[in-house]
């Protein structure tokens, strides 16, 4: 599984069953993509 984090979309490639376990992984921690898009950058910025 890879996880592709770009300015303003993150993008999600392998199987259908890893993806789906990857994003209800983050949603336990996020409420929308675009909070966890704010993360990143804040993190890449630290």
């Amino acid at each position: 599984m890879k996880v592709y984090v770009q300015e303003k979309q993150i993008i999600l490639v392998g199987k259908a069953w890893e993806i789906r376990q990857k994003l209800k992984e983050y949603s336990n921690h996020f409420e929308y993509m675009n909070d966890w898009i704010e993360h990143i950058h804040q993190n890449e910025k630290s």
